[in-house]
């Protein structure tokens, strides 16, 4: 396939502050370093893009060192943190503005959905933006009526389509802009974080129409905060951090790089007193991940079974006491939830006062290769209105990796499994009937 976008070495330098403050003796410098044939003195000042800090300088580099490409009919997925500069790169891949430095090579004709109602004119109707957009990506006439029909269906906005788009809600606005954008047959499509603004039913039809775009041959680049849907609709994903591409690959692997970072892996954790507990009753004190041989790990092969384990003291014999497990996956999602075996409304019978460890077996072959967490949550029976419990969230932090080859020797080829939860290893049996 052939390159339709070529990034390189790509920066853009904001000056922070009031529009016009110090501006014209800055341009002036800049001016006079040019005519000398000198570089930008401005392009050596700068901080990186983290809004999260106090900087010292009036110059931040929204973007900086930013190299990729994008293959023919790739839909590539940008992900990163508010602020993390996705905005801005697509801004400039689709010529809003101009880089400060480095360059953008596109092949073919660009449609951009950076926000509600790009490239519509407001005092116009339904109908005349259409035709305004089309005539902007370079369309006939009569190329924007054979798909006008089309247009309007997919936005179901037919009703208002002859109202100025000003009294649009926000949801029809982007609705139409999104449906002018999919259908006018752009070589490249920019979609921008704007389809939050839809409703569910509305975001899966504009998911499968990308799709539908993808699979003729032309090019997406897609910005979301929403990560099912980047799996859903993504081969590849580049990371954006603080204004430089922290890593770009197959999307499940740079989800799960995204969402865990800062997220520490730990195998073990050891509670402070009254740190986790039901005052007077029950503290927390200890919660484990332990191999089948009793070490202590916070990384495990698909093929390994392994255990999680809490210790806690009972401090007064007075309720009975059930252990819940919440294994959840990168996306927060709740894998499953095991509770131990004394759960049962009836069950009336205290513990005594003293320490105790219960532990949960995993067995081998049950999860797919991605990083998980453990919340371990404790509750007293029998339950009533005002049921007691103490929990901890990301208690216990683990990863799972594929060593294996499918002959399930030991290589350094990894399998690309689907994209699902878990993947235990089933039983099968084939037998000739006939």
């Amino acid at each position: 396939m052939s390159t339709v976008i070529k990034v390189e070495n790509l920066a853009k330098q904001y000056h922070l502050g009031q529009v016009g403050t110090g501006t014209m003796m800055h341009d002036m410098n800049r001016w006079w370093y040019k005519m000398r044939g000198k570089e930008d003195p401005y392009l050596k000042i700068g901080e990186a893009n983290d809004r999260s800090t106090k900087g010292n300088s009036d110059y931040v580099w929204s973007l900086r060192d930013i190299n990729f490409e994008v293959k023919q009919g790739e839909v590539l997925g940008i992900i990163g943190k508010n602020g993390a500069g996705k905005s801005t790169l697509l801004k400039i891949l689709s010529r809003v503005t101009n880089p400060t430095i480095g360059s953008v090579k596109v092949k073919g004709r660009i449609a951009s959905l950076l926000e509600v109602g790009t490239g519509f004119h407001p005092e116009l109707t339904g109908r005349e933006n259409i035709f305004l957009n089309g005539a902007i990506l370079g369309m006939t006439k009569q190329e924007i009526r054979s798909k006008f029909d089309e247009i309007v269906s997919f936005s179901g906005v037919e009703r208002y389509i002859d109202t100025p788009v000003k009294r649009y809600s926000s949801g029809m606005y982007v609705r139409l802009a999104f449906a002018v954008a999919a259908h006018l047959e752009p070589e490249i499509l920019i979609v921008d974080e704007v389809l939050a603004v839809g409703d569910a039913e509305f975001q899966e039809k504009c998911i499968g129409k990308m799709k539908d775009v993808s699979g003729q041959g032309r090019t997406v680049l897609f910005v979301s905060h929403n990560m099912s849907a980047i799996k859903l609709l993504c081969d590849k994903t580049l990371y954006l951090k603080h204004g430089k591409v922290f890593d770009i690959g197959v999307t499940n692997k740079i989800i799960e790089t995204y969402l865990f970072e800062g997220v520490i892996r730990r195998g073990e954790r050891i509670l402070e007193k009254g740190e986790v507990g039901i005052p007077g009753l029950l503290e927390m004190t200890k919660l484990s991940l332990k191999d089948f041989s009793g070490s202590i790990k916070d990384e495990f092969e698909v093929t390994d079974g392994f255990s999680i384990n809490v210790e806690f003291d009972v401090l007064k014999e007075e309720h009975c006491y059930s252990v819940h497990f919440y294994v959840k996956n990168s996306n927060g999602e709740v894998i499953f939830v095991s509770m131990d075996n004394k759960y049962s409304p009836n069950n009336k019978v205290p513990q005594k006062a003293g320490k105790y460890q219960q532990t949960l077996s995993i067995p081998k072959n049950f999860f797919n290769e991605g990083n998980y967490s453990v919340e371990a949550l404790i509750c007293k029976f029998p339950t009533q209105a005002n049921a007691m419990f103490c929990s901890l969230d990301f208690a216990l932090n683990f990863r799972v990796i594929d060593n294996y080859n499918v002959d399930g020797s030991r290589g350094s080829w990894t399998r690309e499994w689907p994209n699902s939860i878990i993947r235990p290893d089933f039983k099968w049996e084939v037998s000739k009937i006939g």
